[in-house]
């Protein structure tokens, strides 16, 4: 009976906490109008293809219609050497992938989003250079979702919160 009225009293206290789905108001929602409002411009490199592609594949994009915002990234991808063995040649790499990203409305050129988001990995360096690379790609590959998944997620806080519906 007890552990009943917990579960009763936990549920009553989670439904009155503020939490809303950040994607509430289905198709016509202010937060997935204002991500379909935004076309990703091109970004640099592999990396920043692979980043890009991430990006549009998160965005909800409308078909047809007029972009009102431009998505510009700059990159950053390092990779550094971490462990050293006694004949100097490195075992563990770390791979660091960074992201400053402007919001920027195509109205009137102002910016109105400027933050950065980034991940690393950890890579094991073998004695199979094929393997060490094919590692250091997987990693990445891993880092431009996870980057991405930051990005689209800052942008659609910033559509709920900002003052006026963008």
């Amino acid at each position: 009976m007890k552990r009943v009225t917990a579960l009763i009293a936990a549920a009553l206290a989670l439904s009155g906490c503020g939490l809303q789905p950040l994607y509430g108001g289905g198709e016509g929602g202010t937060i997935r109008s204002t991500l379909s409002e935004i076309e990703v411009a091109p970004i640099a490199g592999q990396n920043g293809w692979l980043v890009a592609n991430a990006l549009r594949d998160r965005l909800i994009q409308n078909k047809g219609t007029a972009a009102r915002y431009r998505l510009e990234v700059k990159l950053d991808d390092r990779i550094t050497g971490l462990g050293v063995r006694r004949d100097d040649a490195i075992t563990r790499e770390r791979r660091t992938l960074r992201a400053r990203y402007q919001l920027i409305d195509l109205s009137n050129g102002e910016v109105l989003l400027d933050q950065t988001a980034g991940s690393d990995a950890g890579i094991d360096v073998v004695g199979s250079e094929y393997a060490t690379i094919a590692a250091e790609q997987s990693a990445l590959e891993r880092l431009s979702g996870i980057v991405a998944d930051q990005i689209v997620s800052r942008l659609a806080l910033y559509a709920r919160r900002a003052p006026t519906a963008p």
